[in-house]
């Protein structure tokens, strides 16, 4: 017998409170147990937000940590290199780690097996490949550029180099799950295992004796990176294995690099954009103002969770059904907009209501973060009112147009930024990121609507009339 929330609630609840609670739980109930797409895409992003939030308190929790152990100074030093290297391994996958999603759902739709062995075993040796390479160019620059560069940071970037690699077959292999709907395969190892190694490691090292620097700091994440995403490796590969027979591989790479390559210009906008102000604070700033500018937007984080919770349980079924008929696409788009919007909404109340004391835990002066949140949560709720439009355009083969409009977003952001912080400091940081992120949701939801007709923004009617440009 299964659990049903709607029949538990109509048992156990007063009448009047039942019935009222009736239509919600009904959904819940679809959400949890429905077989088909809608379904599953919904589970997806259900266990996906939940992992983001076990994933933010773990991440609090080891940053807080890290801060009180390391000092701000330190902790700044580690933060610029430890967000470069996710950066940098994040855009050493080309753009496989999103394309894999939308060339497995093809192939196994088409029966393309021998395509489809083909992608799986490409995609991660070129990625295994390229980022070593990308490593091995960086590791060159920081030595030959280590005249111009602050001292406390060449050793840093150095060790951070050497986890490049992992980084991105990470990213590779978490599309891969995701394709699959393996929600914990794809979510767990990078948002919950890694950074408890990281936490672990950094403790045995400082029980140890080591000192607290930056550099301990970067020890510890290699270590944790390269366990994490072996073992990740090993899981995922078995999985596949037993789900698609042995058999001769079509190996495609210039097609697939061809399809590749604007999808990676958008995820390359999008993450440099997402991070930009915490390098150009680095850029401008001493580290302790990037330690507190950090601290601030890892509380911030739990609101930004929503998002990419959503985007990672969507982005399956937008590819299975964006060549199919467009008023079921629409009406999943438009669903998955409430699905952002609402959550994000209360985390953004909640995070306001939280945001002192628990900035007050990284320790002295990291409190001075508080005022920007609610510039940054207000900006956060705004984007998400247009839900996941990045994902949809993508899926939908207009990863080119995405890829501009990203573009366009992060010269206005780096620019803001140029021209703010030197004047306005954190603040200028904030204001710059709150209007990038403005102008991304008002520009993504406007090209969704001229492309595919679909009107993705929360409290304006659906309907419309004009023909598809």
């Amino acid at each position: 017998m299964r659990f049903s929330a709607a029949m538990t609630a109509e048992k156990w609840l007063p009448g009047q409170i039942a019935a009222r609670l009736a239509p919600l739980l009904r959904r819940v109930d679809a959400v949890l147990f429905s077989t088909d797409e809608r379904g599953e895409a919904g589970r997806m992003s259900l266990v996906a937000f939940a992992v983001r939030i076990v994933s933010a308190a773990i991440a609090f929790v080891s940053q807080v940590l890290l801060a009180r152990w390391m000092g701000s100074f330190e902790y700044g030093i580690f933060v610029l290199v430890w967000v470069t290297m996710i950066i940098v391994g994040s855009l050493s996958c080309f753009g496989f780690h999103t394309s894999i999603i939308r060339f497995i759902s093809e192939y196994r739709e088409k029966g393309m097996l021998d395509d489809l062995r083909g992608v799986l075993v490409a995609s991660r040796l070129f990625v295994i490949i390229a980022s070593t390479v990308i490593a091995a160019l960086g590791m060159a620059g920081v030595w030959a550029f280590s005249g111009r560069i602050e001292s406390y940071y060449i050793v840093p970037f150095f060790l951070g180099m050497i986890c490049l690699p992992m980084l991105a077959l990470s990213d590779v292999l978490q599309g891969l799950a995701r394709a699959n709907s393996w929600a914990f395969a794809a979510l767990v190892p990078t948002y919950i295992t890694r950074p408890v190694l990281i936490l672990v490691c950094m403790a045995i090292a400082v029980a140890a004796g080591l000192a607290p620097t930056a550099e301990t700091a970067v020890l510890a994440s290699i270590i944790a990176t390269y366990v994490t995403t072996i073992i990740q490796l090993i899981s995922v590969t078995q999985r596949t294995d037993r789900r698609i027979p042995a058999g001769p591989r079509n190996i495609r790479l210039g097609y697939w690099l061809k399809i590749s390559l604007p999808i990676f210009l958008v995820e390359s906008f999008f993450f440099l954009l997402t991070n930009a102000d915490v390098l150009m604070v680095g850029f401008y700033m001493e580290p302790d103002k990037v330690a507190v500018y950090f601290a601030t937007v890892k509380t911030l984080a739990l609101v930004h969770f929503v998002y990419f919770a959503v985007k990672a349980g969507v982005a399956q079924r937008y590819a299975r059904i964006a060549h199919g008929e467009s008023e079921e696409l629409g009406g999943f788009a438009r669903e998955t907009v409430s699905w952002t919007f609402w959550p994000s909404l209360a985390m953004g109340v909640l995070v306001l209501l939280l945001g002192e004391p628990l900035l007050g835990m990284f320790g002295p002066g990291f409190a001075d973060g508080y005022p920007l949140l609610f510039l940054l949560v207000a900006a956060v709720v705004a984007r998400s009112a247009v839900g996941p439009c990045e994902s949809l355009l993508t899926m939908s083969g207009y990863q080119n147009v995405c890829a501009m409009v990203y573009a366009a977003t992060l010269a206005l952001n780096i620019g803001l930024n140029v021209l703010l912080i030197p004047t306005l400091g954190l603040w200028g940081a904030a204001i710059a990121t709150s209007a990038a992120m403005i102008f991304e949701a008002t520009a993504l939801s406007f090209t969704v609507w001229r492309k595919l007709g679909i009107v993705m923004v929360l409290f304006i009617p659906t309907k419309r009339t004009v023909e598809n440009a």
